[in-house]
């Protein structure tokens, strides 16, 4: 776990600096730079309107009774797509922006639900409760 850490901690970093001096090299310094900032705004609104569209969804739930699972998922994967939408770079804004996108995000639960599931029947989860 400590080396998958450290992997996502330096090469990822790496490579998007080695991406965005790419990008730079054919476009421009500058419009390299208002493309990372427009990508950075565009993931705020994108994570504020979409964020705001999952907790209606929460809230009529719970009005309703009933357990907002998925729409607690939602809410994290917006926020995992917005950080990485503020964060510069072109690999972070791509998953950013994938993961704005409702169908992505519901592709990743089914394949979440799956894991889970399959961890489950395995073995290898267990929960504990105190």
């Amino acid at each position: 776990m400590l080396f998958r850490l450290f992997l996502i901690f330096t090469l990822v970093p790496i490579l998007e600096l080695a991406l965005l001096i790419e990008v730079g090299r054919y476009i421009g310094t500058w419009p390299t730079l208002l493309i990372v900032m427009g990508t950075g705004m565009v993931g705020a609104w994108l994570a504020r309107t979409q964020g705001f569209s999952v907790l209606r969804r929460v809230r009529s739930q719970l009005n309703q009774g009933q357990v907002p699972a998925e729409g607690l998922i939602d809410g994290v994967l917006i926020l995992i797509g917005g950080i990485l939408l503020i964060t510069p770079g072109v690999l972070s804004d791509a998953i950013g922006i994938a993961l704005m996108i409702p169908a992505v995000r519901t592709a990743i639960k089914f394949w979440l639900r799956r894991r889970l599931e399959h961890w489950i029947a395995s073995g290898s989860l267990r929960i504990r409760i105190r």
